[in-house]
């Protein structure tokens, strides 16, 4: 933790020496259209959250489990509080399986069920920027900033694959022993016993999947509106931001800083600088999708506070 903060604070420290005096670029005039612009970004977020807490709830249910979306949303969000704002990068996905293995005692597949709704979407973050980088040559053209992204995007489809394959030979009964393994072991049994569990359900699978692709798309959209608020030029525009809002998502988990600071900022400037967007611009973006973030994180403040309580599962259907 005490190295993460170090590193944040050594990258924002010298994005804000590059930027000197021009902190008044980044700085939108205070009109009604900029809070329009704000607030809608800050509503796509929120949506963000339920969204996934939908995508959890399709795994759970692929997985044989059914507790109220309602529990599902409150430890959502506890999470999000925990992980953001105290701050901890996995600590808010242990707090999601602590509490609900209290509530139904299956630790294994709860644990099974969040590493595979984070799996989820980072099978749809690498396409995404595929899929602009394809549907748009011009953002093909832009050097390094198009090199990084291609990179990053692949590099994540592969290290997918390798994980599916390692799982693919660990030998049978893994998944009953969950509960007794630890670290990488536990991580690709959980991985083998939910990949056994959605084979045989297929529209499970393509719904949380699909909640996968509508859970980043609002992301996108959120940063789309941010960047409205803000006034950068119509460069970046929604193929751009498909293009590279998800490289930055899946940088931004590095556990080399706390909460992707300096990381999120630093790419933007490398992404959007060859759209013409200044270094003030594409550093005050990613601060805002910051706070946006951590504004919806305060939501979760109530029920991390008084969330321990053990809530009866629902019967299942």
């Amino acid at each position: 933790m005490g190295a993460r903060l170090v590193v944040s604070a050594l990258l924002l420290w010298v994005l804000v020496v590059k930027i000197g005096d021009n902190w008044q670029q980044a700085a939108p005039d205070a009109r009604p259209a900029t809070f329009a612009w704000l607030f809608g970004a800050l509503v796509l977020t929120f949506g963000a959250v339920v969204l996934s807490a939908v995508r959890w709830s399709a795994v759970l249910q692929a997985l044989g489990l059914h507790p109220p979306f309602q529990r599902l949303l409150s430890l959502y969000f506890a999470g999000q509080f925990m992980g953001n704002v105290l701050p901890s990068t996995i600590g808010g996905d242990a707090l999601r399986v602590s509490r609900l293995s209290k509530d139904n005692g299956e630790s294994p597949t709860t644990f099974a069920s969040v590493v595979l709704e984070r799996m989820s979407g980072w099978v749809v973050l690498p396409v995404l920027t595929l899929f602009a980088l394809l549907i748009n040559p011009g953002l093909r053209d832009l050097g390094r900033a198009s090199m990084i992204a291609f990179v990053t995007a692949t590099a994540t489809l592969t290290l997918l694959v390798v994980v599916l394959i390692l799982t693919s030979r660990q030998g049978k009964g893994v998944e009953a022993k969950l509960e007794h393994n630890e670290g990488w072991r536990r991580f690709t049994g959980a991985v083998r016993f939910g990949i056994r569990k959605l084979s045989h359900e297929p529209a499970a699978t393509g719904r949380i999947l699909a909640s996968g692709l509508a859970y980043q798309l609002i992301l996108i959209g959120s940063a789309l509106m941010a960047a409205k608020a803000l006034d950068l030029p119509t460069a970046v525009g929604p193929t751009a931001l498909l293009a590279f809002v998800p490289a930055v998502l899946i940088a931004q988990v590095l556990p080399i800083s706390i909460s992707g600071l300096g990381v999120r900022e630093g790419l933007f400037v490398l992404f959007l600088h060859p759209l013409g967007v200044p270094q003030s611009q594409a550093i005050a973006l990613g601060l805002l999708m910051y706070l946006l973030n951590l504004v919806v994180s305060l939501f979760g403040a109530p029920a991390f506070a008084v969330g321990h309580k053990v809530r009866p599962a629902a019967p299942a259907p």
